[in-house]
């Protein structure tokens, strides 16, 4: 006679309700943002104009000289967000900010960071194994500027693997790596959330 479920280890039961559970989430998850291909080819544009061959050269020998390059991230982030997985990035960025935060509202921002990113089924969650989830969650409970420095590792290291190739293989970074076509290049001002390329303060390139 068949016993059915009952006759599963209780490690595979669990396994199945975790993965129906996460199934169920995904379908209910909203889309995320579609990006805008006029505002992404501006991007480009704008960012071609201030980027000097040399500068792209060091972005191809490592992902750190990439990520580390105001420029070669902003553009990283386009590309990530081209692949619906900008939340990579985001949660890198907010770990390095993190780390500059004062002592006395390190509990606050480490408990937002973690329901944004970290938590499962979480708004914007990043792809981490349980075990580092629940570290992570553990380094809450006394909370300083390393907590959570093994899941940003984690997500470095799934960034450097996998959309870091992609990304130097893209048109996003070939047009980026081809040299300006004129000898000017230009600051970048921050306006609120969004970055714009300001002409008026322009420069030689090559100075």
């Amino acid at each position: 006679m068949c016993k059915g479920l009952a006759a599963l280890p209780a490690t595979c039961l669990k396994s199945a309700k975790d993965i129906k559970h996460k199934i169920g989430f995904l379908l209910q998850k909203p889309d995320p943002q579609k990006p805008d291909p006029q505002e992404q080819k501006a991007l480009k544009e704008k960012a071609k104009a201030r980027i000097s061959p040399v500068e792209t050269e060091k972005w191809k020998t490592s992902f750190n000289n990439l990520i580390k390059n105001d420029i070669g991230r902003k553009a990283f982030a386009a590309f990530l967000q081209s692949e619906y997985s900008q939340e990579n990035i985001e949660f890198w960025e907010a770990c390095e900010d993190f780390k500059q935060t004062s002592v006395d509202k390190m509990n606050l921002k480490a408990r937002k960071i973690f329901e944004q990113y970290v938590e499962a089924d979480s708004p914007k969650e990043v792809n981490l194994d349980s075990a580092t989830r629940e570290n992570t969650r553990k380094n809450l409970e006394s909370c300083d500027a390393s907590c959570f420095d093994e899941a940003q590792s984690k997500i470095f290291t799934l960034m450097e693997k996998d959309s870091y190739r992609r990304f130097l293989k893209s048109k996003w970074f070939l047009e980026l790596s081809q040299p300006p076509m004129d000898n000017k290049t230009c600051g970048l001002e921050k306006i609120g959330k969004q970055n714009i390329f300001d002409r008026s303060q322009c420069l030689p390139s090559y100075a």
